[in-house]
C-alpha cells in the first residue's frame, strides 16, 4: 500500500473521470492521499474532497504562481477551513518560484513569510514548493525554525538536502526519479536517510517513465517505489511500508506524532 503524499485530484485535468479514478484508486494501492490546495479556491475544493473521500486528507495555501491573492483575508479563511475541518494537515503549496517570475520576487516572499507564519501559529507542516529559487527558499526556513514539513519534488542538491533532513523537513520525490536524465535526483535520493523520503506523483503533472508526456495519477505512483527500492537496494514493499510511515509521520496522520 502507498501514500500519495502529493496529488491535485482537484485540477481540473481530473474533472472528466475523477469521482471514478477516486473510487477505483484503493484497489489500485493508493492507501492514502494527501492534496494540496494551490489557491484559495483549489483548497476549498481539497477540503471537500478530504470530506468525501476517507483516504483523502487535504492542505491549504496559494503558490508561487498566484502568491499576489494572498492577504489576511485570504489567510483568515485558511485558519477557518483549518478550524471546521480536522483532515486538513498542512499549509501549502506555498513557497518560490522564480523560473518564470510572473510574480515579482518581493511579493512571493511576502506571500511566503505569511503562509510559514500561519503555519507556525497553527503548528502544521508545510509542504514548499521551491524552484529555482534555492538560496532565497532556505532563508525563509532559517527564518521559521520551528516550521518544518517536505519541500515537495525536490530539484535542488543533496547538500541542500541534507540541510533541510537535519532541520527536521522531509524530501518528496515525483516521476523525475525515473527519469533517464535524474542523475540530481538519484544522488538526493542516495544521500539522505530513507526515513526522511515521501512519494508523491504531483498529478496530473511529472508523469514518471513509460509514461511520461501522458496525464499523471495515483495509480502510477508505483513506478516511483519501483525506481526508489533499485537505488536503495531494498525490495519494493519495503520501500512501500517505509515511505508510507515517513507520510504518516509527516502529516501527523493515524498516531498523531
Amino acid at each position: 500500500m502507498l501514500f500519495d503524499t502529493h496529488a491535485h485530484m482537484d485540477d481540473r485535468a481530473f474533472d472528466c473521470d475523477r469521482e471514478a479514478l477516486l473510487t477505483a484508486l484503493p484497489e489500485q494501492g493508493i492507501q492514502l492521499l494527501m492534496n494540496p490546495g494551490c489557491s484559495l479556491s483549489s483548497s476549498r475544493n481539497a477540503s471537500a474532497l478530504s470530506r468525501q473521500y476517507d483516504y483523502i486528507y487535504a492542505a491549504v495555501g496559494s503558490h508561487p504562481d498566484v502568491a499576489d491573492e494572498v492577504n489576511e483575508a485570504v489567510l483568515d479563511e485558511y485558519r477557518q477551513l483549518c478550524r471546521q475541518n480536522p483532515k486538513i494537515k498542512a499549509i501549502g503549496e506555498i513557497g518560490l518560484d522564480y523560473h518564470y517570475e510572473d510574480i515579482p520576487r518581493e511579493i512571493q516572499l511576502k506571500a511566503f513569510r505569511m503562509q510559514m507564519e500561519l503555519a507556525r501559529e497553527l503548528n502544521l507542516p508545510a509542504i514548499v514548493h521551491e524552484r529555482d529559487a534555492h538560496e532565497d527558499g532556505m532563508a525563509v526556513v532559517r527564518e521559521f525554525p520551528d516550521v518544518t514539513g517536505v519541500f515537495h519534488c525536490y530539484s535542488g542538491s543533496a547538500e541542500m538536502a541534507r540541510q533541510l533532513v537535519d532541520k527536521g523537513w522531509y524530501i518528496g520525490f515525483t516521476g523525475v526519479l525515473t527519469f533517464k536524465n535524474a542523475r540530481k535526483a538519484v544522488e538526493v535520493a542516495q544521500s539522505i536517510p530513507l526515513e526522511r523520503i515521501v512519494l508523491e506523483t504531483d498529478c496530473p503533472y511529472m508523469s514518471p517513465e513509460p509514461f511520461r508526456g501522458k496525464r499523471n495519477d495515483p495509480g502510477k505512483l508505483y513506478r516511483m517505489a519501483e525506481k526508489l527500492a533499485e537505488i536503495r537496494g531494498l525490495s519494493v514493499e519495503e520501500i512501500h511500508r517505509i515511505t508510507t510511515e515517513n507520510g504518516k509521520r509527516l502529516y501527523r496522520i493515524g498516531s498523531e506524532v
